[in-house]
């Protein structure tokens, strides 16, 4: 089973991801700011980590800076949710270390198919 990290403010969407992600069988954590997320990634592996750019605590830029500079170990692939769609704010997430990027709002099918193409891209890798 794949185990993913989601970390939302919005408590409502956070609720709708984590419900489709666990219909589809993903082991879901969830963290309702950056502080929360970063304790969970210092004890969890996972194999993808879901980020909101803006957060309380620390953003989802942050979080990567954490990651990135080894105070959290690499855990997964980095998928980066933002209503900060413009072309240099997306250059700006990948250029920090995220490996792909989701504009909100987005329809709960959508992520879906974008995190089974991330999660089999990843297997495809190491086969």
């Amino acid at each position: 089973m794949k185990r993913i990290l989601l970390a939302e403010d919005e408590e409502t969407l956070r609720m709708l991801v984590v419900d489709t992600l666990e219909d589809e069988d993903y082991e879901v954590d969830e963290a309702s700011d950056g502080i929360e997320a970063v304790q969970l990634l210092e004890k969890n592996s996972y194999d993808l980590i879901i980020l909101d750019y803006m957060m309380p605590g620390y953003t989802g830029l942050e979080i990567i800076e954490k990651i990135e500079s080894t105070e959290i170990e690499n855990k997964g692939k980095i998928l980066m949710l933002s209503a900060k769609s413009q072309q240099f704010e997306q250059e700006r997430i990948l250029e920090a270390g995220a490996d792909y990027f989701m504009a909100k709002p987005f329809s709960p099918m959508k992520l879906l198919e974008k995190i089974e193409a991330i999660l089999h891209e990843a297997e495809t890798l190491f086969k």
